[in-house]
């Protein structure tokens, strides 16, 4: 069904090709997954197959890529739009209407359906995808991860033979994942619909494919074939399948089940050894905040209010009794929280359950419409901007939102200016974070990760005392997820309260001092990470599930009792 025949791809003024030598066969009715480190040229390979490489991105396409017998260098992306739905990173990029119903209609309008099969797809998808309660919203008011679902609909509607997605997954919660999930392997294995997905949380997907392609580092040549042969030797792989490598069980493990009936030897080597405990440390302090550094462009764009000096408090943020009402939907609603210096508290539940909101209300984006809201001393839809981001610094879900530099150098060149920072901080950061990104290029031209990482190092460069991260894993693979985490961790110990918004559990089981359940607007759990995430099937990470009853959340915990 799609062929790729030693096809290299070269954009417009790079010096080497972005994927060279890319040479497999996704057979009819099959669902392929797409695995490699970030950057290696993923999501250049899934744009070849809907003809959008290089018809609308530009560059040059060496090589021959047919999908259902037309070749793409001949068949313009419209041309294949009968075949092929592609849903890439950046759901809002595709986007073309202004309510849920009318996106899933608008593919088929184009295509000629007719009115009564219009009508009966929408339905069909709707309650495929969860969104009969959607229908008549506003895109534009619905959280990512709803988004996502909207986008992946749109795409399902025409009924194509083919489908691209990239990073499916990345923006729901574990139950929106599953549920995205059944509905495609019910189209693989039920309608014969062809599947291309490039995932980086292989937790999620890797047992649902039937083949996988592994892109390594650039330049090397791809390697295609069964899950498990090729999780054997791949530089990415998911914690179950770390978990069997540590334990040395052959062949790995691709599913939780698979692990569990072979773990019963590495309980017992583990019943006598204590779980590493993570409880920050007492003695950590909050770090002064940095010099007051001059207003730019990139702070005018929040809102300006006289600030209003607080009584102290002793916590980095402190929300009491906190509503938020956003358009004529309540977002929050008695909602009591504070994190401490040297605090990581990680945010988890479902897609619109108001973890962006309750991220916005802290740093002074939305007015609290009941409560308070304090970060430090400030009350921070009161405070000016300028005294904000020396308290606290947002990176948000669309990182293009802080990004507004033609490069890569300009960009961390503002990131140092603004913060007084020694030229060559924020550099150091995102090289740190992911290697490889060159000074010249555009951050247009990033992937999402690196997009994320780009923005995540601009706010770190100005070391603010209260950080938050509004799913600051998208688009990241295991490597770059680990030295992300070891600069958390390095930042709460020495004070830094962090505050993320996630649905990656595999983070939260690293990072988190304390996991927050949320749930139509409130509180429903707030507790150690341990004892919040084992006890939730949805929210427990590989490791919890295989060696249950004990509250271990991560291999590194594993390793270390071993050790």
């Amino acid at each position: 069904m799609i062929r790729f025949e030693d096809v290299s791809v070269t954009y417009d003024g790079a010096a080497e090709p972005t994927v060279r030598g890319v040479d497999f066969e996704v057979p009819e009715g099959e669902l392929v997954l797409l695995a490699g480190p970030s950057g290696v040229g993923k999501s250049t390979v899934l744009g070849a197959v809907g003809g959008l490489v290089p018809h609308f991105t530009g560059g040059t396409l060496r090589g021959r890529v047919t999908v259902a017998g037309r070749d793409t260098r001949t068949h313009k992306p419209r041309e294949l739009a009968d075949v092929v739905g592609t849903v890439g990173q950046d759901p809002l990029s595709h986007f073309v209407t202004d309510t849920v119903e009318d996106e899933l209609a608008y593919g088929m309008e184009s295509l000629g359906l007719a009115p009564d099969v219009m009508r009966r797809r929408v339905e069909e998808t709707l309650d495929l995808l969860g969104l009969s309660d959607l229908r008549s919203r506003p895109i534009a008011t619905l959280s990512g991860g709803q988004q996502q679902r909207v986008a992946i609909g749109s795409v399902l509607t025409p009924h194509p033979e083919v489908l691209v997605l990239d990073e499916p997954t990345s923006a729901l919660d574990p139950a929106a994942a599953e549920e995205v999930l059944a509905v495609l392997q019910r189209l693989v294995h039920d309608l014969g619909t062809t599947v291309l997905m490039a995932e980086h949380r292989l937790e999620r997907v890797i047992q649902y494919a039937d083949q996988v392609v592994l892109l390594p580092a650039p330049g090397e040549a791809p390697l295609l074939g069964a899950p498990a042969d090729v999780m054997a030797v791949s530089p990415v792989y998911p914690p179950v399948v770390d978990l069997g490598r540590l334990a040395g069980w052959s062949p790995l493990p691709l599913t939780i089940r698979d692990a569990r009936r072979r773990a019963a030897p590495l309980r017992e080597r583990l019943a006598g050894r204590e779980i590493p405990d993570r409880t920050p440390s007492p003695s950590a302090t909050l770090p002064a905040p940095p010099a007051r550094r001059p207003v730019t462009s990139r702070w005018r764009r929040r809102r300006k209010h006289p600030e209003t000096p607080p009584a102290p408090t002793p916590y980095a943020a402190e929300v009491r009794s906190l509503a938020v009402r956003r358009d004529r939907v309540q977002a929050l609603r008695h909602v009591d929280l504070t994190v401490s210096p040297g605090e990581t508290v990680a945010l988890m539940g479902r897609n619109g359950a108001g973890k962006s909101t309750l991220l916005s209300a802290l740093v002074g984006l939305v007015e609290p419409s009941a409560g308070s809201v304090r970060t430090g001393d400030a009350v921070p839809h009161r405070t000016a901007p300028r005294d904000l981001v020396r308290r606290v610094g947002l990176v948000p879900q669309e990182p293009r939102d802080l990004l507004y530099a033609d490069t890569v150098a300009a960009e961390c060149a503002a990131a140092d200016r603004d913060a007084e920072a020694a030229p060559g901080t924020c550099r150091a950061l995102l090289s740190d974070l992911l290697p490889g990104i060159t000074d010249d290029t555009h951050p247009r031209d990033l992937s999402e990760g690196q997009r994320l990482t780009l923005a995540l190092s601009v706010v770190l460069t100005a070391r603010p005392p209260l950080l938050l991260l509004d799913e600051p894993t998208r688009g990241l693979d295991y490597a770059a997820k680990a030295r992300l985490a070891g600069i958390l961790r390095a930042l709460a110990a020495e004070g830094h309260a962090i505050v993320l918004a996630t649905h990656d559990v595999e983070l939260a089981a690293e990072l988190a001092h304390r996991v927050v359940l949320l749930a139509e607007g409130e509180v429903i759990a707030d507790g150690p990470a341990a004892d919040v995430v084992v006890a939730s099937p949805s929210y427990a990470p590989q490791v919890a599930k295989v060696l249950a009853p004990r509250k271990w959340l991560t291999v590194a915990q594993v390793r270390e009792a071993l050790a």
